[in-house]
């Protein structure tokens, strides 16, 4: 006779194991962030568990030589029912450790734009810890949509790789050649979206030289409220495009 004991169960549990070159620095930056240390072991190798809310992040050993600057390390997903409470919660406890929201180098938090499902945070050993919300519509994954053509997929493509694959540089790069290639015949509400992308993206890069010229091409466009409140879903900080916008006629 076979019982239970004998056959697999489908109850089985995984927990990644993420390599930890900078046992002290990650310690101290998820207690900044409010984790509980729960295990704390660093000989005879590594062992760590940090613990927030309902879910933990156990930490072992590292190759040798690994280099948490490259963020080459390792990394795991956090399947939540809303990312924004954490979001939220996280810059939060950030301002209050640091005085600003890490969002540049490592570690540091990946921008938040109202409506995402998703934003990551890279630990001070590199890995990247991603934030999904658990119903995340299928057309949001890394092959976007296949019906968008001209800058309206552009803008798709920037989107993918600005909150999916986190490479702020080829987002920009698609929208500025977007512009470039794309922008005559489009709508001008599409104009307007890659222009407000631009501007972010310019910002969080360093390259803010241009931004007066995304700028002054934004306040040239004309867009009724509803398309101006579609352009600043597109961005996580649409107080940036607050000086650029056309003033509205009475």
């Amino acid at each position: 006779m076979t019982t239970n004991e004998d056959r697999v169960q489908p109850n089985e549990t995984t927990v990644p194991l993420l390599p930890c070159p900078a046992p002290e620095e990650t310690l101290a930056f998820w207690r900044a962030l409010g984790f509980e240390v729960t295990y704390e072991q660093t000989r005879p190798y590594v062992y760590l568990v940090v613990q927030w809310s309902g879910f933990a992040l156990h930490y072992g050993p590292a190759p040798k030589g690994l280099d948490p600057a490259k963020e080459q390390t390792g990394g795991c997903l956090v399947m939540v029912d809303a990312v924004a409470p954490y979001h939220a919660a996280f810059v939060d406890a950030m301002r209050g450790a640091y005085g600003k929201v890490l969002a540049k180098g490592v570690p540091r938090i990946t921008r938040y734009r109202a409506g995402a499902s998703r934003f990551s945070v890279v630990d001070p050993s590199g890995n990247t810890v991603v934030f999904i919300q658990r119903d995340e519509p299928q057309d949001m994954e890394y092959g976007g949509s296949s019906a968008l053509e001209g800058l309206a997929r552009v803008l798709d493509n920037a989107r993918i790789l600005r909150e999916f694959k986190m490479d702020d540089r080829a987002a920009y790069r698609a929208l500025d050649s977007g512009m470039r290639r794309r922008a005559e015949d489009a709508p001008t509400v599409e104009q307007a979206t890659a222009l407000a992308g631009l501007i972010e993206l310019s910002v969080a890069l360093g390259k803010t030289d241009r931004v007066p010229e995304w700028g002054a091409q934004l306040r040239a466009l004309t867009l009724t409220e509803p398309e101006r409140a579609q352009v600043r879903s597109f961005v996580a900080d649409p107080a940036l495009l607050e000086p650029w916008w056309r003033p509205q006629e009475a």
